[in-house]
């Protein structure tokens, strides 16, 4: 039985009363401890998989191609459609060949990436990094980010998250033992061309969230799922939080590759008296289009790396090796091959045929200075009062309601933002579906024409 499957079973079974409340957001936690005491699973489940979400159907689950008309255009899910430059692939390929590359790394990661790393960020970073106990290669930004909540979290310990928030930064909090303590970003979208940078950071509510339990903040800049860049000002009055409460704070950069306009991407850890209490976490799946190998990397001081390398080895030990040498060489040559530039014209024009596209329907979005996805407002959206929504909708806020209706009648996939909220907070996210430019320019141009056939369902 599939999770799908099961939820519509649970729902049939345990009645209206425990599964279909008036409050969509309490559902997901109604239909979670349901699961664990209707005979789902025989065995009690941890208490932590129903608090972080883990068994319910979530956001990825329901608008997966496999619940999808056959056609419709993936602008959901954040993968491209595209390979990773031949010349990475080629170096992997490559590794694949030798010996040594075929077995386990070393737990720091492959000596060849980290002293990639160590040239590619020392620029940016403005400073030397040392390979053996600044740097560490982690399966993807995911396992890095976990592996330093289980070095630093104690039980109960909170961690500060702006949302809208990365998903798995709540389960990854919970599993650990943390807290997740939720400060919003405000959209203020009233004026004609609204931008990321209208999302704001209120810090009086900030600073009334800290409390003597507060471990971490969160940092994601390029933001997703808003695009938002932090400027300077708001970094530098996180960073005085930071050093007052002495919190560590996890920089998630990464997107950092891609920043539109002459914006200018700052990283946290550069700030005065915040490398000793930053950890940045990077990524060769978004750095090189290739989600799919797992190969992320931190750098951080030792009193942070250190740690951290001790949890990352019992989690999994090492990353994989011959995409660790393939990363490698995309780090190596990336300077001299103008990639970054290059990649970064890419994602513009494909950021630009989808807001064209949305520009031609008068649908209100936020324009994106990083990442790869627009916010896109469907609060005028008019859906029929009779449509029929499958039950694992039905009782979902109204953007997943709006994303389904999109999928099914217009053909292009997003994804409701919603899920990236707190119960609290849910109301900010049921305004706004998340669209990703993460596609080849033609395919972003079907679905432009597509998404002309929205304004026959604007008020």
């Amino acid at each position: 039985m599939t999770l799908r499957q099961a939820l519509s079973s649970l729902i049939s079974r345990v009645g209206a009363s425990a599964c279909l409340a008036s409050s969509p957001l309490p559902t997901r936690i109604h239909l979670a401890r349901a699961m664990s005491t209707n005979n789902l699973y025989p065995l009690a489940v941890s208490s932590r998989l129903i608090e972080g979400r883990a068994l319910l159907q979530d956001v990825w689950s329901v608008f997966n191609a496999a619940n999808l008309p056959h056609d419709c255009i993936n602008l959901g899910q954040g993968y491209m459609n595209f390979p990773p430059p031949a010349w990475v692939t080629d170096a992997a390929n490559a590794a694949l060949k030798t010996t040594l590359s075929n077995h386990y790394a070393h737990p720091k990661g492959r000596i060849r990436l980290r002293n990639a790393i160590k040239a590619f960020y020392e620029p940016s970073f403005n400073r030397s990094l040392d390979v053996e106990s600044e740097i560490l290669v982690t399966s993807g930004a995911n396992e890095g980010q976990f592996s330093v909540f289980t070095a630093f979290l104690e039980q109960g310990d909170e961690v500060i998250m702006f949302e809208p928030f990365f998903d798995q930064y709540l389960a990854s909090v919970i599993f650990n033992g943390g807290k997740p303590v939720y400060v919003p970003l405000h959209p203020n979208l009233d004026g004609d061309k609204p931008t990321s940078a209208d999302w704001k950071i209120d810090f009086d509510e900030l600073r009334r969230a800290i409390t003597p339990r507060t471990k971490m903040i969160i940092v994601n800049t390029p933001h997703n799922p808003v695009g938002k860049i932090f400027t300077k000002d708001e970094l530098e009055k996180i960073a005085d939080l930071s050093k007052e409460f002495n919190l560590l704070v996890m920089a998630d950069e990464v997107y950092d590759c891609l920043v539109y306009d002459d914006k200018e991407h700052i990283r946290i850890a550069n700030l005065p008296g915040m490398w000793d209490r930053t950890v940045t976490v990077l990524s060769a799946g978004k750095a090189f289009a290739a989600t799919g190998w797992r190969v992320g990397w931190l750098i951080g001081p030792a009193s942070i790396i250190g740690p951290t390398l001790a949890a990352s080895t019992r989690i999994i030990f090492c990353t994989n090796s011959p995409l660790q040498e393939a990363a490698a060489a995309g780090l190596e040559e990336a300077r001299s091959r103008g990639f970054f530039e290059q990649q970064l014209k890419e994602y513009q024009e494909r950021r630009d045929v989808l807001l064209s596209a949305l520009d031609k329907t008068g649908i209100k979005y936020s324009l994106p200075e990083g990442s790869y996805f627009v916010l896109v407002d469907i609060s005028r959206l008019k859906i029929p009062d009779d449509y029929p929504f499958p039950l694992y909708i039905m009782n979902r806020p109204r953007d997943f309601k709006a994303s389904w209706f999109i999928a099914m009648e217009i053909g292009v996939s997003s994804i409701p933002v919603s899920d990236f909220y707190c119960e609290e907070h849910c109301n900010i996210g049921e305004n706004y579906a998340r669209f990703a430019f993460c596609k080849d320019v033609d395919t972003l141009r079907q679905a432009g024409e597509r998404l002309q056939k929205l304004v026959n369902y604007l008020t």
